[in-house]
Formats: C-alpha cells, structure tokens, sequence
C-alpha cells in the first residue's frame, strides 16, 4: 500500500497493492490494523455506503455540522473526480481543497478525515462509489457548501452538472462561515 499525503492536514490518498494475473486481480480495500499502522486511520467505521450515479452528475459539497463523518472512498465502478474542502476556519488551510480521480482503473482510496467537507463529479459513463462512514449519517445534522463556490475555486470537469434540489441550494463558503458565527 502506498500512502500520499495531500496538502490537507489527515487527508490521504491512498493506491493500495493490487494483485493481478490472466485471471483478473486482487486488492484488500481495507484492513484495520493494517490502514491503522500505515495509514494513521485510527477510528472505527461504523457505516458502509454504495451510490451509482450517471455521468454529469454532481454530489457535494457535504458535511454534518456537530458529528462529522470520516470516510475512506473509493470507485469500484467507473470514475470520479473527488474533492475534500477543509471548512475547519481555525485551520491554516480553511477553504482550500485536494482533489483526485478515483476510478475502478486506478483502484485510488481518499481518506477524509472528520471535519471536511466533500464531493464528487462522475466522469465515466457512470459509476459505482463505496465508501465507509467513522459516524452514522444524520439528515438533520447535514450541511453544505455551493459546488461552484468562487471562494473554493475547484477546478470541476464539467461546467452544468446534474444536481439534487438540495446541492443547488447550498451557499458559498462566506455565506455559510457566517452563519456559524453566529
């Protein structure tokens, strides 16, 4: 397993070891102690998540406001371009973001550590996105931030995606830093 730190404080993207003969391949998505020992993912899951989405189609940016999520991502089928954004405005690194492609061609995990915001853009034909969840999902604990946000400047591969309702109605990241102001 490989480990490549980003410029985000704890997020990670990691390119597991990935076996392969005529016959296919192998890989271990994920291991304990072994993501623990060479990954520093020291919290217990407590949620497994599978959603399939059409090309174009973008989720994000999300987070839970008083219990965050951490997650280990990957695409088991297709390709996505993932984005982790820090919202933490204490951090040296507040509004900025890391993003990666994670496909079923390059078997790429990103680990997001509790406190981020994410999303992602599908940009094969569809895709299959696994992921696992350090805190249970909680709808009334969820908020978000506008993919399209100036202040973010992510560098999105598409420029009208397909959005829910509710990710068209997020707002900016001021907007949103405002409100927890208060």
């Amino acid at each position: 397993m490989k480990v490549i730190e980003t410029a985000l404080p704890g997020v990670r993207i990691i390119e597991p070891q990935v076996f392969g003969d005529a016959r296919g391949w192998f890989l271990e998505s994920f291991s304990a102690r072994r993501y623990r020992a060479e990954a520093g993912i020291d919290l217990d899951f407590v949620q497994d998540n599978v959603s399939r989405s059409a090309r174009g189609v973008l989720r994000g940016l999300h987070f839970q406001r008083t219990r965050p999520q951490g997650k280990l991502i990957q695409v088991i089928d297709g390709a996505v371009f993932d984005v982790a954004v820090d919202i933490d405005p204490r951090s040296a690194t507040y509004g900025q973001h890391v993003a990666v492609e994670l496909s079923a061609e390059n078997h790429r995990q990103i680990w997001i550590p509790p406190g981020y915001a994410h999303g992602f853009c599908v940009t094969s034909e569809a895709a299959t996105f696994q992921y696992k969840c350090t805190d249970y999902y909680d709808p009334a604990d969820e908020g978000g931030l506008a993919w399209n946000c100036p202040d973010l400047a992510i560098p999105w591969p598409i420029d009208t995606p397909v959005l829910s309702d509710k990710d068209r109605r997020h707002p900016g990241l001021k907007i949103w830093a405002r409100t927890q102001a208060r």
